[in-house]
C-alpha cells in the first residue's frame, strides 16, 4: 500500500475515532422514545470511506475505530456491539452502494447502514442476555435509524462532494 493512501486510512481512522469519543459525550437525543440510541457520527467516515477507498478499507477504518474506541473509552464490553453493528452495516452500505446506486442516493445507503447496525446490535444483545423479546424494541430502533441515517448521509455526502471540489481545484482539474 502506498504511503499517501495509508496516511489517508489512517487520518479517516483517526477521525473515526474522535467522532466516536465526541459522540459519548453527546446526550442521547432520542431518550424518551429510545433509550441507547445514538447519532453514529463515526458512521459518517465509513461512508466517506467505502466512497473513496471501498468495502475492504471501510471495513478496516470501521473495525479499527471500533477497537481502539472501545479500549480508550475502558468500554471494552460494548466492543462487540459495536463492532457487530460496525461489520453489518458496513457490508449492507456497501452492497446498496455498489449494486442499487441508480435506486438510493448516498443518503439512503446510509439509511441502510443504520438499520443495520441496530439490527446486528439488538441481535448481539439477544444473544447475549438470551432473551429474542429484545427484538420488540426493534420498530423503534428503526424509525430513529431513518432520522439518523438520513443525517450521517446528508453530512457524508455534503464532506464527500466538497473534498472533490476542493481537490480538484488543487490539481487543476
Amino acid at each position: 500500500m502506498k504511503t499517501k493512501k495509508l496516511t489517508q486510512l489512517a487520518m479517516l481512522t483517526s477521525l473515526g475515532l474522535a467522532l466516536h469519543i465526541i459522540e459519548s459525550f453527546i446526550p442521547n437525543p432520542f431518550i424518551g422514545l429510545a433509550p441507547g440510541a445514538k447519532l453514529g457520527l463515526a458512521n459518517i467516515i465509513a461512508l466517506i470511506t467505502l466512497v473513496l477507498f471501498g468495502f475492504k478499507y471501510a471495513l478496516g477504518v470501521n473495525l479499527l475505530r471500533c477497537f481502539i474506541g472501545g479500549l480508550a473509552s475502558g468500554a471494552v464490553t460494548s466492543m462487540m456491539y459495536s463492532m457487530s453493528g460496525a461489520i453489518l452495516s458496513t457490508l449492507l452500505m456497501f452492497l446498496v452502494y455498489k449494486y442499487l446506486r441508480k435506486y438510493f442516493s448516498l443518503i439512503g445507503v446510509s439509511v441502510f447502514g443504520a438499520l443495520g447496525h441496530n439490527i446486528a446490535q439488538l441481535t448481539v444483545a439477544s444473544l447475549i442476555i438470551n432473551n429474542p423479546r429484545m427484538f420488540i424494541y426493534l420498530p423503534i430502533m428503526m424509525i430513529t435509524s431513518i432520522f439518523t441515517g438520513v443525517f450521517i448521509g446528508l453530512t457524508a455526502n455534503f464532506t464527500i462532494t466538497k473534498a472533490r471540489l476542493h481537490f480538484n481545484e488543487k490539481i487543476g482539474i
